[in-house]
């Protein structure tokens, strides 16, 4: 988190690319949490894909599996059937 405090305090773009919070994008100054609090109130899936560089369609089916792990975790944890937390979380 170090390099996020400097970025923000430069505002530079930060240039470590092994930080886990990096990403090619420098209107976010290349990081995730500058992207973050930058976009109050969240990011449309077309946001997230074009900050990552990949297709919406692939955000996507990334969104729809996270859900389906969700789900199959709170099922476990809160033994509610799984299919009626899909068809909360994956309407």
């Amino acid at each position: 988190m170090k390099c996020v405090k400097e970025c923000k305090s430069t505002g530079t773009s930060c240039t470590q690319k092994e930080c886990r919070y990096w990403i090619d994008y420098d209107d976010d100054r290349n990081c995730t949490m500058i992207a973050i609090e930058s976009s109050q109130g969240g990011m449309t899936l077309r946001e997230v894909a074009k900050r990552m560089q990949i297709s919406f369609v692939r955000v996507k089916q990334i969104e729809d599996a996270a859900l389906v792990k969700l789900a199959k975790r709170l099922s476990a944890d809160c033994n509610v059937p799984l299919s009626e937390l899909k068809s909360l979380l994956c309407p």
